[in-house]
């Protein structure tokens, strides 16, 4: 899609430090961080929300959660509070399907 924001990001019209990235996904520190860790995992096609997976998704999902586990370890976030969440959808800012990693200091976690 041109003019979503991930899918500019994603091919490297916009700036980001990507800190994975496979065939599949990136993973980028989110500009606005809501807690101590504050890690974006986006799929590289563009899927607007949960409505458009299909069975077809499953290696992909598993992917991201994949990631999601090497940068809860990466990030030393084991003994600590973490959590995943995902958004996507039309009533998001960026209506493209993607993954929050919050963690770290309890007191940004919303």
């Amino acid at each position: 899609m041109d003019s979503c924001l991930f899918c500019k990001i994603i091919k490297k019209e916009l700036p980001a430090k990507f800190i994975f990235e496979s065939e599949n996904a990136v993973a980028f520190p989110d500009i606005n961080p809501s807690a101590e860790v504050h890690i974006l995992i986006v799929p590289k096609g563009h899927i607007g929300g949960v409505q458009d997976l299909d069975k077809e998704s499953g290696g992909l999902l598993a992917e991201i959660y994949l990631v999601a586990n090497q940068l809860v370890k990466q990030y030393n976030l084991e003994d600590s509070l973490y959590r995943v969440v995902v958004n996507g959808g039309k009533a998001q800012h960026v209506p493209h399907l993607h993954f929050h990693l919050l963690g770290g200091n309890l007191n940004k976690l919303v």
